[in-house]
């Protein structure tokens, strides 16, 4: 029995022995600060300046002249005259069907011509000298003006047979070669002047009174670089479309070499005014699956905190970008160290800190 005692209460001291050092271990714990040490970020003050008020918009390069060339009636092809690549005139030829057929038809019908012009001029004289009637004379000029008709006929066809330049362009890839059968309106080559580029693009409606013929342009094209190509407002569309309410504008672009139709284009149209825009530093802009996003700096609790902020961006020019909505000027705003915010984190703003 005093065995039994002696173990109980050597059971019971172990287990108050563990049981005081846990608390003692737990109180020292609940005593310590575990909060999150603020993230070190660097920070700029929203500011404001005055910028030349700018709009910006995307669209296409166009050749002033160029267009696919095709044949006006079907043949073989028995001459191509030029290769892809080639500088042409105006007028010269470049390919050339069968006209065989429509060339011994010339040479018939001229030599009718010929003999009706003789016959007409006989019978004129006759006609002065009362030997011959008048119907006989009207005979003979109706007989040369149908000469003449089909012999005009024949022309037109032999020009259709004859596939020409009509300006002074550069030929692209020729899809066809001697002895290709096309039809009417089969596709040969394309042919663009590409010394006279403009540029089509739409802007929404709201911005046709500031538009007028004459607005100086800025354009870039991808593979480019920072190039800026120089263009002026040509012409703006008499009318909106009503499905996208937008207007579209067409451009002169500076001769320049290396474009080409078809290409991409970004477009920045000076308005010709200044505004007052709220500006920020650009890498204090995040863009996101929803759009431009800022942290902005706030007091919370004596310390400082990182909120998102989703705005609307404009444009940027010296390393500092236009926020048209969402921010306010002298708001404080982080532009470095935004990969490791999220929403109420606590901050720190140092900007020597490496980050």
């Amino acid at each position: 029995m005093r065995a039994y005692v002696t173990a109980t209460l050597l059971l019971i001291a172990i287990f108050g022995a563990i049981a005081g050092y846990l608390y003692q271990r737990i109180s020292g714990l609940a005593s310590q600060d575990f909060t999150a040490a603020p993230v070190i970020i660097a920070a700029a003050v929203a500011d404001t300046a005055r910028w030349p008020e700018t709009l910006a918009a995307t669209g296409t390069i166009r050749a002033k002249y160029g267009v696919e060339l095709s044949t006006e009636e079907s043949g073989e092809i028995t001459d191509v005259k030029v290769q892809s690549g080639d500088r042409v005139s105006t007028g010269q030829l470049l390919v050339q069907l069968n006209n065989r057929a429509e060339l011994a038809a010339r040479e018939r019908q001229q030599a009718a011509v010929e003999l009706a012009r003789l016959l007409f001029e006989r019978d004129a004289k006759l006609l002065e000298q009362k030997s011959v009637p008048q119907s006989q004379y009207d005979r003979s000029r109706a007989n040369l003006d149908v000469a003449l008709a089909e012999l005009a006929e024949t022309e037109a066809l032999l020009a259709y047979k004859a596939l020409r330049a009509p300006f002074d362009g550069t030929v692209g890839i020729i899809h066809a070669k001697v002895g290709d059968y096309v039809t009417a309106g089969s596709r040969i080559a394309g042919l663009q002047d590409l010394g006279a580029l403009e540029v089509d693009f739409s802007v929404p409606a709201r911005y046709a009174p500031l538009l007028r013929p004459g607005l100086e342009l800025g354009v870039q094209v991808p593979g480019f670089g920072d190039r800026v190509f120089r263009a002026r407002l040509q012409s703006v569309d008499s009318e909106v479309d009503e499905s996208t309410r937008s207007l579209l504008l067409r451009a002169n672009i500076e001769p320049a070499a290396g474009l080409l139709p078809g290409m991409f284009a970004s477009i920045n149209i000076d308005l010709g005014r200044t505004l007052e825009q709220v500006t920020v530093p650009e890498t204090a802009i995040t863009h996101t699956t929803v759009g431009s996003t800022v942290y902005v700096i706030e007091p919370a609790e004596g310390v400082l905190q990182a909120t998102p902020r989703l705005v609307r961006t404009g444009t940027a020019q010296d390393g500092r970008i236009a926020v048209v909505d969402g921010l306010a000027a002298g708001e404080q705003v982080v532009i470095a160290g935004q990969n490791k915010l999220f929403r109420g984190v606590v901050v720190q703003i140092d900007e020597q800190a490496p980050l």
